[in-house]
């Protein structure tokens, strides 16, 4: 039994160090492949809010457009579309 103690103390903060450790890598990787080579970016996410657990509102920019679309477990539907800010057409 003392045994056993033993190995839940010395291996449970070492399984959740690694799946710390694991996750901060992973968000890391994200980061620098979300970055495209050029440095210019199309697309940007200029404001998302939370309307439930499973709903989600977001503003997304793409192409001198802002599109307003909803996230949910289903799928992203793109609700309306308008020209950005800041530009004239």
């Amino acid at each position: 039994m003392v045994w056993y103690v033993i190995k839940l103390l010395v291996l449970l903060p070492l399984i959740a160090g690694l799946a710390w450790g694991s996750l901060k890598l992973a968000q890391k990787a994200q980061s620098r492949l979300a970055a495209s080579p050029g440095g210019a970016r199309r697309m940007r996410v200029i404001e998302t809010t939370m309307l439930s657990p499973t709903l989600k509102l977001a503003v997304i920019e793409f192409h001198g457009r802002e599109i307003l679309v909803s996230a949910s477990r289903a799928g992203l539907t793109r609700l309306a579309e308008a020209p950005a800010l800041g530009e004239d057409e």
